[in-house]
C-alpha cells in the first residue's frame, strides 16, 4: 500500500547506521512512524525531508503494518526557526506537545494547523515569542479537549471578575475571594484575561493577531504553560531545554 500525502516531522531518532526513525504527523493519516532508509547519508533524496520540523511531500509505503519514508520533496524547511537556536528550541517543544497529543493514524487536521501556523508565526510574524508560545499552549488544549471555562466567574457568575484568578486544575475563571477548589490558581489582568478569550475562541488565522506587553505578558504566558502542564499531568523536556536557552 502507499499513501501520498504531506507530513511534517514530529521526532526523528537515529537508527542503525544510516537510517532514522520518523514520527510524522501527516495531513490524510495523523501520526505515523515511518523508517527513513538512509536518510543520513549526504546527497540522499530524502535526508532533507528527514529533519526535525520540515513540511514535505511524501510518498509512504506500508507492508506488514511498518511504513517507510519512499519519496519526499520538501516544501518548506522554515530556516527561520531551524537557524535561531531560542526558536528552534520552541518549535520542538510544538512538535512534543503535538505528538503527545496527535492520535496515531487517524487525521488530526486542526491540530496540524496549528502546528504549521505556529511555526510560521515564529518564523515570520513579528511576535514575541512567549505570546506565540502561550497562544499554541492554550489553542492546544482546546483542540484536545481541554478548552478552559473564560467567559465569566465560575462561581458568581461575574463576566469582569474583580481582580480574576484563573484555577489550572478545574480550568475556570474566578474572582479572587471565589474559592472555587483546591490547587493552584494565577492572577490574571485585564489584558490577560482578553488575550486567553481571544486565544480560545477566535479563527485559526487570527490566532496571533493580538498583542500585550509587560505584566500582561508575563501572566498570560505563566497561566497558558500551567495549565497545559496541569492538566496534561506532565513536563517536556524540549520546554526544559527552551526555558534553559531563555535563560543565557
Amino acid at each position: 500500500m502507499n499513501l501520498t500525502t504531506q507530513a511534517i516531522v514530529l521526532r526523528a531518532v537515529n537508527y542503525k547506521e544510516s537510517d532514522k526513525i520518523l514520527t510524522l504527523l501527516t495531513r490524510d493519516s495523523g501520526k505515523l512512524t515511518v523508517t527513513a532508509r538512509a536518510s543520513r547519508k549526504k546527497g540522499g533524496g530524502i535526508s532533507a525531508a528527514a529533519q526535525l520540523l520540515v513540511w514535505s511531500d511524501v510518498v509512504l509505503k506500508e507492508y506488514r503494518g511498518r511504513w517507510t519514508l519512499s519519496e519526499a520533496v520538501t516544501d518548506r524547511e522554515f530556516r527561520g526557526v531551524r537557524e535561531d537556536l531560542d526558536k528552534m528550541a520552541l518549535g520542538s517543544y510544538f512538535a512534543e506537545v503535538t505528538e503527545l497529543l496527535a492520535p496515531e493514524g487517524v487525521p488530526a487536521p486542526e491540530l496540524l494547523a496549528l502546528l504549521l501556523n505556529s511555526l510560521y508565526a515564529l518564523e515570520s510574524l513579528d511576535r514575541p515569542l512567549p505570546l506565540v508560545k502561550a497562544a499554541f499552549e492554550l489553542r492546544a488544549m482546546c483542540l484536545a479537549g481541554y478548552a478552559p471555562a473564560l467567559d465569566r466567574c465560575a462561581l458568581c457568575g461575574a463576566e469582569q471578575p474583580e481582580e480574576p484568578r484563573f484555577h489550572l486544575r478545574e480550568g475556570v475563571l474566578h474572582c479572587r475571594d471565589c474559592r472555587v477548589g483546591e490547587g493552584i490558581s494565577l492572577p490574571l489582568d485585564a489584558g490577560s484575561l482578553a488575550a486567553m478569550r481571544h486565544i480560545v475562541s477566535c479563527p485559526s488565522k487570527r490566532l496571533f493577531s493580538f498583542r500585550l506587553s509587560g505584566p500582561g505578558e508575563k501572566r498570560l504566558g505563566d497561566a497558558a504553560e500551567g495549565f497545559l502542564l496541569t492538566q496534561l499531568e506532565r513536563g517536556f523536556r524540549t520546554l526544559d531545554f527552551y526555558k534553559q536557552v531563555k535563560s543565557h
